[in-house]
């Protein structure tokens, strides 16, 4: 047996490169140790140091600051007279870098599930969260320990927010029983405390969500739960009669609205008479925010906590976002769109490039040579 990445590899044992490192994977039943090598490997790069090659350059000298104030993208609001805070926003320089870290684990997160499923050791669904990490971190930032959330089978992201080791979630991938769901469930259906998946079917989320922030206002609490769709399930029949039950018994429910601009192939233009998906909840009021920006959703997180959680009854965010990858792995991502329009958004609006630019621009970090 091969004792390490640079041993003789046994026949049977194949090679998979990502990020300049081997990793030995057989396909078929894996034996232990050869598995944990995969894991331990994994881990590494995603818990690396997510600071990345640009922060181990020499610095400039210059005095590194611990707080800011900041102005975010404007919010727009729909039955709102005041929204979240957006001009003179305080953030911490501790808190700037666990963003810029979270974001950047689930980002290598997902890089190497996209190996692993290319490589054919990840079978079946696979749906990618790359492009998207500001929602999940920003909104995760303002939530308590024992707010809830349910989201749709994008998920990856969430369940590492959520308190799941990237060992678990990668052993669910690939189907063991060290994954968080015992290898039952796999991409689309990961589970932890407070955390209610990981939902396959298209919308079926959000009245099961508006079930767990009844269950939250029953119990006499003054928790929220957060309900994540996408903008291709927003047109779905049953997310109004969750809007109508849950403005009805105001439920402390947050409907966020990933909309990462393409429900499946078909983009959102096509596909909604109204893009204003803050708005489509009519009476229940709502919030657009720039969901590339963790700072704008960690506000909106707040404030839609406080709301809620007051017994104001439900509200609607719409989270302006975009993802990189197909709609999942089977689908290449670029015959309904151009690698221009992908690659321009990459460098102009990726949460992590600009991120790390604000971290530099408010002396949070010295700036590099």
């Amino acid at each position: 047996m091969a004792k390490g990445p640079n041993d003789v590899i046994p026949v049977g044992l194949t090679t998979v490169q990502n990020c300049n490192h081997t990793f030995l994977t057989q396909f078929g039943d894996l034996n232990c140790y050869c598995y944990n090598n995969i894991m331990l490997m994994m881990q590494k790069i995603i818990f690396r140091k997510a600071t990345s090659s640009f922060l181990q350059r020499r610095p400039h000298s210059r005095s590194i600051v611990s707080d800011a104030t900041i102005n975010i993208t404007p919010f727009k609001l729909h039955r709102f007279d005041y929204g979240p805070s957006q001009e003179n926003v305080t953030l911490t320089r501790d808190d700037a870098l666990s963003f810029y870290r979270s974001m950047q684990r689930i980002r290598r997160l997902e890089g190497a599930a996209s190996t692993l499923y290319k490589n054919k050791i990840i079978r079946g669904f696979c749906h990618l969260y790359s492009g998207q990490e500001a929602i999940c971190v920003g909104l995760r930032a303002a939530m308590r320990d024992d707010d809830a959330i349910i989201t749709a089978y994008r998920a990856h992201g969430w369940a590492l927010m959520m308190g799941e080791r990237p060992e678990s979630i990668l052993a669910e991938l690939t189907g063991r029983v060290t994954g968080c769901s015992k290898g039952k469930g796999g991409s689309m259906h990961m589970y932890g405390t407070n955390f209610y998946g990981g939902n396959g079917i298209v919308g079926a989320q959000t009245p099961l969500g508006t079930g767990v922030a009844f269950a939250l206002k029953y119990a006499g609490t003054d928790r929220v739960c957060f309900t994540l769709y996408g903008d291709g399930a927003a047109n779905q029949g049953q997310l109004f009669e969750a809007f109508n039950m849950a403005a009805l018994w105001q439920l402390p429910v947050v409907f966020v609205c990933e909309n990462n601009g393409y429900g499946m192939g078909t983009s959102a233009d096509r596909a909604a008479a109204s893009t204003a998906y803050y708005t489509r909840g009519d009476y229940v009021p709502g919030i657009w925010a720039d969901g590339m920006d963790v700072l704008a959703m960690r506000e909106a997180s707040r404030f839609a906590i406080d709301w809620c959680g007051s017994g104001k009854g439900p509200l609607v965010i719409e989270a302006a976002t975009y993802r990189y990858h197909g709609h999942s792995m089977s689908d290449p991502g670029s015959s309904y769109r151009s690698r221009e329009e992908i690659q321009q958004v990459r460098e102009t609006r990726d949460p992590i490039i600009n991120l790390k630019k604000r971290l530099v621009d408010t002396h949070f970090l010295p700036r590099m040579k």
